[in-house]
């Protein structure tokens, strides 16, 4: 174990002295192309900064109007029957737009529950198996200028059900 330790601390700086070092073998203008990638970069972030405001601004209204909390209320007998907490839909619906607003309601569940509650670990897991897809397909496909998305949100929206069921499963078959 000591030994990945070891290597994670020194794996990231090797990587960057590899990649100048080859750069200089090469002969090619290491900082010039540094300085042309990161153009490039903040480029794509002023391309992408209005679809970020916009979800920002949304989920912001989704939580303070109450949206999220009567969803979780209407849906209620669906998500018993299914033997999920009516609790964690206003985590699952955020998390589809914005991992960051997801992490806040996460800190809401531990203050109200606990972190080592049913909930609190039933959070966790979900939060870690579980996609930003609105978020993603939208800052990607914009940057890549993707018109057509064909499948992507019908194969997203599945794997994050298919990763909120197995969150349900792992959570209650450790530690229920």
């Amino acid at each position: 174990m000591k030994f990945l330790l070891y290597i994670s601390d020194y794996i990231i700086p090797f990587i960057i002295f590899y990649i100048v070092g080859f750069g200089l073998l090469m002969r090619a203008p290491v900082f010039h192309e540094f300085t042309k990638g990161a153009e490039d970069g903040f480029k794509v972030v002023l391309n992408i900064m209005p679809t970020l405001i916009g979800l920002m601004i949304a989920i912001g209204i989704l939580r303070a109007s109450g949206t999220l909390d009567l969803l979780a209320n209407i849906i209620k007998p669906i998500t018993n029957f299914l033997k999920f907490p009516s609790e964690l839909v206003p985590l699952v619906t955020v998390k589809l737009f914005s991992s960051s607003a997801a992490t806040s309601l996460l800190l809401d569940i531990f203050k109200q529950h606990g972190p080592d509650s049913y909930l609190g670990r039933l959070s966790s897991i979900i939060m870690s198996s579980t996609e930003t897809v609105f978020y993603t397909m939208s800052v990607y496909f914009m940057a890549a200028k993707v018109k057509k998305t064909r499948y992507t949100l019908a194969g997203a929206l599945f794997a994050t059900f298919v990763g909120v069921l197995a969150s349900v499963i792992i959570t209650n078959m450790i530690f229920k």
